[in-house]
């Protein structure tokens, strides 16, 4: 097929090859922690210490991993197409963003970002935040948390992405589960509007009926092997 537009959509998957752990275990725990204590607005009000060493631990082990020859290969397609390309990642990790990829949106938020309640600002944090950290934008203690969608909020620029997959001659779908909504129903999107839908995953997801293609294997080996044969 010949396309113009393309829409990439990443999960967990992708960068599960850098040694960044999955969302949730096959025991449905969150590297040990039930979802419900530490990615929901009311386990934040609950217990913001927990929360937060939840989500400090994990900025921290940002700095053990790189990005993979996935998300290099993404961002190279990405300055090699000629036509539009949007990259919308689930991950909060910031592995796509030191691969190079420039138009991208972080769904669920970002690890080294942080949110004032007090203010509304946003803005990068890295290191610890802490339950007592102050906002540099209004110097207010104790009311930042983290830059991160949790559940039963709205994912981030949903308009944004909404029109890309409406307008997408290919949507790519890259190591997701296909169980999170609302990225899970952009796959049905894409088809309905008569893109062409490939799956890239390590096993088929929830979605695979919806897709035209899938290949299975892990990230790192056949999303470059994928981008070189489109590119070529």
């Amino acid at each position: 097929m010949v396309a113009r537009s393309i829409l990439v959509l990443t999960g967990a998957g992708i960068s599960a090859d850098s040694g960044v752990p999955t969302f949730r275990a096959a025991d449905g725990l969150w590297e040990g922690h039930r979802v419900e204590d530490v990615a929901t607005p009311e386990a934040f009000r609950r217990d913001p210490s927990l929360v937060h060493a939840f989500y400090d631990a994990r900025r921290a082990h940002l700095g053990k991993v790189e990005p993979n020859r996935a998300h290099v290969a993404l961002a190279e397609l990405e300055q090699a197409w000629p036509g539009d390309f949007l990259l919308v990642t689930q991950n909060v990790d910031d592995l796509h963003d030191r691969a190079g990829s420039k138009n991208l949106v972080h769904m669920h938020g970002e690890l080294k970002r942080g949110w004032c309640l007090a203010c509304g600002s946003r803005f990068s944090w890295s290191g610890a935040m802490g339950e007592g950290a102050s906002c540099p934008v209004c110097a207010t203690s104790g009311q930042v948390r983290p830059d991160i969608v949790w559940f039963g909020e709205e994912p981030y620029a949903m308009e944004r992405i909404e029109d890309a997959v409406r307008t997408c001659d290919l949507f790519v779908s890259i190591g997701t589960s296909g169980a999170v909504y609302p990225a899970a129903g952009l796959v049905q999107t894409a088809r309905y509007v008569g893109a062409h839908c490939v799956e890239l995953n390590l096993e088929p997801s929830q979605g695979s009926i919806f897709f035209h293609e899938t290949r299975l294997g892990r990230a790192s080996q056949i999303v470059p092997a994928w981008v070189e044969e489109l590119l070529a």
